[in-house]
């Protein structure tokens, strides 16, 4: 439990240290000023959506291969956090969209892909909740999982590649020729990379470990 308490503490400095950077250290983008600040957030939270799920996809195929019940765990809080990231990466990007286009929603490609992601894997949980025998339901949640996630890259890549997308993947000057963050702004993109990741792996971690002993308490060897 010590550990657990220096992951918090590390955790909270330094996302203390990214909102710092974020609002006082980093300067705005020279086209998309002010709201440029929300990469800060937006981007991370969307890397750990898809490193989550990643994560859920590598322990569905280590369970299909071993048949080790706490794989299984370490698939559904893995792919259980990927959805939350999900939803906070689909709240940041309608507050962008809000404040560069004027609406929360634009049906713009990205939208829709990070949408379909989200209930992807939503009915993931629902396919979890509907099987009430539990070797049947780990199975089928793995392959499931391998499923989605094979599914992902698609919705994410292609379908706006396709599709013309207003969604900025980098800061665009009127030229349309890409253009580097500043050193600052780069500085700060990493950090807060970097910060979000360490958030991930210790939720990670706290959480596995207690569904790990609900699951042992329920007679499961886990």
């Amino acid at each position: 439990m010590k550990l657990a308490y220096i992951g918090l503490l590390i955790s909270f400095l330094w996302m203390a240290g990214v909102l710092a950077g974020a609002f006082y250290f980093s300067p705005s983008a020279e086209i998309l000023g002010e709201t440029s600040r929300i990469i800060y957030f937006h981007v991370p939270v969307a890397w750990i959506c898809v490193l989550a799920f990643c994560m859920s996809f590598w322990f569905s195929i280590s369970y299909l291969r071993t048949r080790r019940a706490e794989l299984d765990v370490n698939a559904e809080v893995t792919a259980r956090l990927g959805l939350w990231f999900c939803i906070l990466a689909t709240i940041t990007g309608a507050v962008f969209a809000k404040s560069a286009w004027g609406m929360y929603w634009n049906w713009d490609p990205r939208e829709v892909s990070i949408t379909v992601i989200l209930l992807v894997y939503m009915a993931y949980f629902g396919l979890r909740s509907s099987v009430p025998d539990p070797e049947r339901r780990m199975k089928l949640s793995a392959v499931y999982s391998i499923m989605a996630f094979v599914l992902m890259p698609f919705l994410i890549f292609v379908v706006p590649w396709i599709y013309s997308s207003l969604h900025p993947d980098t800061i665009i000057n009127v030229q349309g020729e890409n253009k580097l963050l500043d050193g600052r702004m780069r500085m700060v993109f990493f950090f807060s990379l970097a910060g979000f990741t360490f958030v991930y792996l210790w939720m990670y971690r706290i959480s596995a470990r207690i569904e790990k002993l609900v699951r042992r308490k329920e007679g499961w060897n886990v």
